[in-house]
């Protein structure tokens, strides 16, 4: 039996990763992301360049998008408005820590 190779990748603001990258570690077909881009899901850096870029975070949605299809059977659509959603969570739950540490320790 062989022994599939893994590699780790850091996900820093300044990495990038093109779209066939993007598949390779997201477990999703180059079309399946063409879809997710379609439907506001992700976003590539230059929507109107002909090879499409993405930033390094990108990876963690793609790989989220492909659980939720693998684990609920769901269509491209569907997968693109739960991600959507999901980081517009991540976003309000961001905006309130910070709000909170800006008060008076006595008002939490």
């Amino acid at each position: 039996m062989e022994a599939k190779q893994v590699e780790a990748v850091w996900l820093t603001e300044d990495r990038e990763f093109s779209l066939a990258e993007l598949a390779e570690l997201s477990g999703l077909s180059e079309p399946d992301l063409h879809e997710l881009v379609d439907y506001g899901a992700i976003s590539p850096m230059n929507p109107d360049s002909p090879q499409w870029v993405f930033k390094g975070e990108c990876v963690v949605t793609v790989r989220a998008a492909c659980r939720l299809r693998v684990n609920f059977d769901l269509e491209p659509h569907a997968v693109a408005l739960v991600v959507s959603l999901l980081e517009r969570i991540h976003d309000l739950e961001a905006q309130l820590t910070r709000l909170r540490a800006q008060m008076p320790h006595g008002s939490q």
